[in-house]
């Protein structure tokens, strides 16, 4: 009972991995607010919740709406006192190959996964900066940090909450609000007809959402991105590689081009603690700073 006495929000809990989560949660002692566009599919899964002893409320919205996001977000305090955790599930989807995809279609995903997730995160965050303590997860895909045929409104959607977890660490760090990303796999209605039956059995989602308890309890990390389904966990980084200086004039294009297997070469690459990381190895292969200075880092 490791999250016993925290109140979560799960968005898009009316089902599938959302409701897996929201069970999850309150199987660990969290109080649960189950978000669902559908009232009641989310009563449903709280009626669970609490038909196993524990305690839930459902609240119906959509996480692109404002007004109902922030309502929900006041409720939960108003019931519970605080929220300490918010969980990013709530998506939809719109494949087709980038050829056939409307700007409808892509603008769609990107609202409700990417915006959708702002929004939500911006009703807690006052919360959780007041009462010093806050975890938040976005849901990504592998879709989003590999790619994935027929979904580059998902994919596009999936690695930008990658950069707004980032971001949102970075600026949450000295309130304890700890932002990491999952990047589940799992049967839903989302994944039916693109896996195998077998595969699908395999994939049941109440094996993704353990992966939330390392994310959301005290001794969280932040700006992780923990992969996980069918029982196994993995996680994944966006690193930069080490580089070479080439310096400026009418040779670099073509120093670039023959010496390209260095400046991708993995050995000694590593995942920046912020982005202008990138800027400081710049500058100081050229001379421009001293390369022992490591943090230049807007506050």
């Amino acid at each position: 009972m490791l999250l016993e006495g925290r109140i979560a929000i799960v968005t898009g809990a009316g089902g599938g991995l959302g409701r897996a989560h929201a069970l999850y949660l309150a199987s660990q002692g969290a109080k649960v607010v189950v978000n669902d566009l559908a009232l009641a599919s989310a009563e449903g899964v709280a009626g669970e919740i609490r038909a196993h002893g524990g305690d839930a409320i459902a609240i119906a919205g959509s996480v692109s709406d404002e007004r109902a996001m922030a309502d929900m977000a006041a409720t939960a305090q108003e019931t519970w006192g605080r929220v300490d955790i918010l969980v990013n599930n709530a998506g939809i989807l719109r494949d087709k190959s980038f050829a056939k995809m409307s700007i409808d279609d892509f603008r769609a995903v990107v609202d409700v996964h990417l915006i959708g997730a702002a929004i939500c995160s911006k009703a807690v965050w006052e919360i959780m900066r007041e009462q010093r303590f806050g975890r938040i997860v976005m849901t990504t895909s592998s879709s989003g940090l590999w790619g994935n045929f027929g979904q580059a409104n998902y994919g596009a959607a999936k690695m930008a909450l990658v950069g707004l977890m980032q971001t949102l660490a970075i600026e949450g760090e000295k309130h304890d609000i700890r932002v990491n990303c999952l990047a589940p796999t799992a049967a839903t209605q989302m994944t039916h007809g693109v896996l195998s039956e077998a595969s699908l059995a395999a994939l049941d989602p109440s094996l993704v959402s353990p992966a939330l308890l390392p994310l959301v309890s005290d001794d969280a990390p932040s700006r992780t991105i923990l992969c996980a389904g069918a029982g196994h966990f993995a996680a994944s980084r966006v690193t930069l590689s080490q580089g070479l200086y080439l310096g400026a004039g009418d040779h670099v294009g073509p120093a670039l081009v023959a010496r390209w297997d260095k400046v991708g070469d993995p050995e000694g690459e590593l995942a920046p603690s912020y982005g202008f990381t990138q800027a400081e190895r710049e500058l100081a292969s050229a001379g421009m700073i001293d390369p022992t200075v490591v943090n230049m880092r807007r506050q």
